[in-house]
């Protein structure tokens, strides 16, 4: 995924699913450098993580 869809899921009113390493993920903000993101996982943890954009997956 790049950092233009990123901003495009960000600012979306609709349930788009993305995934991390096969696993469903929430994305919070693009960070600073362009080239991470916070997500976290769907569902009841809240745990957040920096990940490159890279390896994000529209569904």
């Amino acid at each position: 995924m790049d950092a233009e869809r990123v901003k495009q899921i960000l600012s979306s009113s609709s349930d788009i699913e993305v995934r991390y390493n096969g696993t469903s993920v929430w994305i919070d903000n693009l960070n600073e450098d362009g080239r991470t993101a916070t997500v976290h996982l769907r569902g009841p943890l809240e745990e957040r993580s920096d990940v490159a954009i890279d390896e994000l997956k529209e569904i």
